[in-house]
């Protein structure tokens, strides 16, 4: 295998998690929206999943995953880390409260689901599991199989960046318009951001770090919400 057919991969995690909730739905007899706050083990498992899936590849293409996202031992400079992980949460935050006004014309904006409680002991395991897994296999995917591996400038950035974004429109599937547009456009600035620093840079681990640390947020919040009762009525109030 070719290592240049790895692009091919990008819109793979918006095809698994569609299936894998639709297939959930279909065996439970349920709504999606029934089981949406489970997003976060489902997303774990996936972020596990394709990891593995791209050792193996990498392996069938005769290079190794440090290749695959051009991984330099001691290229990286702490500043430099400190720097892009407060973009991220800027622009991530910015990106989702100004979406969330254009889809619902609400100022602060968040899908309710994102923090939704889960049993305590799967919220104390994705509180490491869901920002590292999240933080390598998407960063794997888009830059390491996207950016590094189509050859036109504009497509490297720009390719990658919109199925960077638009897979978080499917983490939980909800088949509402409103809803797709509202979680895509939250992350298209902060893909687009990510994937032009990695395309100048070429250096994986600030970005991996920086992003690790937005859904470290994220997942402290669910952990709250399974912890403590009424933060999650609290929270889905202001």
């Amino acid at each position: 295998m070719n290592s240049h057919h790895l692009k091919y991969l990008l819109p793979i995690r918006c095809i698994i998690f569609i299936a894998v909730f639709c297939c959930v739905s279909l065996i439970t007899k349920q709504e999606l929206s029934s089981f949406s706050n489970w997003w976060s083990p489902v997303a774990s498992i996936v972020n596990i999943l394709l990891i593995a899936l791209l050792l193996f590849l990498c392996k069938k293409s005769g290079i190794t995953f440090a290749k695959l996202i051009n991984y330099q031992k001691g290229k990286t400079k702490g500043f430099e880390v400190f720097i892009l992980t407060m973009l991220i949460l800027m622009v991530g935050m910015s990106g989702m409260y100004i979406a969330g006004f254009i889809c619902y014309g609400v100022i602060p904006y968040a899908a309710p689901m994102m923090i939704a409680p889960v049993p305590l002991w799967i919220a104390i395991i994705n509180l490491v599991v869901l920002p590292v897994s999240t933080a390598v296999a998407e960063d794997s995917l888009y830059l390491g199989c996207g950016v590094n591996q189509i050859k036109n400038k504009w497509a490297s950035i720009f390719v990658p960046a919109f199925f960077f974004a638009l897979q978080h429109s499917f983490i939980p599937v909800l088949f509402d318009v409103k809803y797709i547009l509202y979680r895509f456009l939250s992350f298209l600035p902060l893909t687009i951001i990510l994937c032009i620093y990695y395309y100048k840079k070429r250096n994986p681990v600030p970005v991996i770090i920086g992003h690790a640390v937005i859904d470290l947020a994220t997942a402290v919040q669910i952990l709250m919400t399974s912890a403590i009762p009424g933060f999650y009525q609290m929270m889905t109030g202001l």
